[in-house]
């Protein structure tokens, strides 16, 4: 789970039955309430999800359709969905079977890829032990599959000994990147987009995860942990033996794509995830709670890719996370636990974007 829903569960979510399901359509909801004092790069926020935990919504090429992944009212764990970008047409694209997470759409805008645990458990496997703290399970039984857009055609792209997910998609529409745990530690690997050639990009030990590409393919952007003393690192590695990170510490990080330039460009020692690269290819909009007294207090923030300007872009008191612009970066999609039917809820919105 998390690209893996990360800190969905920390912000009150955590990232059925068989067959495929369309439920009811909701009605956009745009209200001035929705863009909080301080957000001067949002405008017109639009609301496209109603209940439940809705996470990750990403864009297809042509940017008219979204990915996500879902969980609603009487589901055990997230399935994958769909719907237009104005919020129409909510269909169930997953099985049904297994835990799934990390969607993203293929370039042809016929396919898609997702991570499943379903050729190894079709039920929901078992939610992490918190009596650990709070930690995210890296699932082994996570494989990579592709689907077309209607449901059809399920394979497995993908799968290793260890945990394969949090997989996004070149905006060249010719690589695939992804976080496994196929060598031990959680890496990031690049592949081709039929599964081959795969390559490991990095090596450091700690966590690395979340992979996005910059707007021309040339980089990657990726979240990562780093234990800096002996205690750190022998608490990580055992939780790694099972399976398992601690999220507490993470910082962003860019590299090129094939792993060589890495270089870290955030240091406040909180909790940052989710980034995406402005479709200048200069800036970076991420989630953190580097400001918040609440750790579950999650905002999106903005910073120059050598880690200068930090801006933060959203207010509200609670989780807002993982965002994704059009590629004329004029739009923003990005999920909050803003204007909740009840706690716990996280939805996806759009606003137009002001520069």
């Amino acid at each position: 789970m998390n690209r893996m829903i990360p800190y969905i569960m920390l912000a009150a979510l955590l990232f059925s039955a068989c067959g495929r399901q369309q439920p009811d359509d909701s009605q956009t909801s745009t209200t001035d309430s929705l863009t909080l004092e301080g957000e001067l790069h949002l405008r017109n926020i639009r609301q496209l999800t109603f209940e439940g935990e809705n996470a990750e919504a990403y864009l297809s090429f042509d940017d008219t359709q979204l990915v996500l992944q879902r969980r609603g009212e009487g589901m055990e764990c997230d399935q994958i969905y769909t719907m237009t970008i104005n919020g129409e047409a909510l269909t169930r694209l997953s099985s049904g079977r297994g835990r799934t997470t990390c969607s993203y759409w293929l370039a042809d805008g016929e396919h898609l890829i997702f991570s499943s645990t379903e050729a190894h458990d079709p039920g929901c496997l078992p939610s992490p032990d918190r009596s650990k703290g709070y930690v995210w399970k890296l699932y082994p039984e996570f494989d990579i599959y592709k689907i077309r857009k209607d449901g059809s055609g399920l394979e497995i792209l993908f799968a290793s000994e260890g945990y394969d997910a949090e997989a996004t998609v070149s905006p060249k529409g010719d690589k695939i990147v992804f976080t496994s745990t196929r060598d031990g530690d959680p890496e990031i690997y690049t592949m081709n987009i039929d599964g081959s050639d795969v390559r490991r990009l990095t090596s450091a030990k700690g966590y690395d995860g979340g992979p996005f590409f910059s707007p021309d393919g040339s980089k990657i952007i990726f979240r990562a942990s780093r234990p800096k003393t002996e205690e750190d690192l022998a608490a990580y590695n055992e939780l790694v033996s099972e399976h398992l990170v601690r999220p507490g510490n993470l910082e962003i990080y860019v590299m090129n794509t094939d792993g060589s330039d890495l270089r870290q460009v955030t240091d406040n020692g909180h909790a940052n995830f989710a980034p995406f690269m402005h479709p200048d290819g200069n800036r970076i909009l991420f989630c953190s709670n580097m400001d918040a007294s609440n750790p579950r207090n999650f905002d999106l923030y903005l910073v120059n890719l050598d880690g200068t300007g930090l801006e933060r872009v959203t207010y509200f008191d609670g989780f807002d996370g993982f965002p994704m612009f059009t590629r004329d970066g004029k739009t923003l999609v990005f999920c909050s636990n803003r204007n909740n039917a009840k706690e716990g809820d996280t939805n996806v919105f759009v606003a137009d974007w002001v520069d």
